[in-house]
């Protein structure tokens, strides 16, 4: 369950779990530390819940484009 408090304000992440087949928005400061924690518990530390792919690869492509890699 999600309360509402200052994690409102902040950048949410799209995260995507295929093999329980869910999804969630998360704040940015949490993703790590959730992923993580969900992978442990239900997915022997397995990778399989992710930050929502196309998203991933949209931030990539910002970076690398910042950096002036694309140029």
């Amino acid at each position: 369950m999600t309360t509402r408090n200052d994690d409102d304000e902040s950048p949410r992440v799209p995260i995507v779990c295929p093999a329980c087949e869910t999804t969630a928005r998360i704040p940015l400061s949490d993703v790590a530390d959730r992923l993580e924690n969900h992978n442990e518990r239900l997915h022997d530390g397995e990778t399989v819940a992710k930050v929502d792919p196309d998203v991933a690869d949209r931030v990539a492509d910002l970076a690398a484009s910042d950096m002036g890699l694309l140029e």
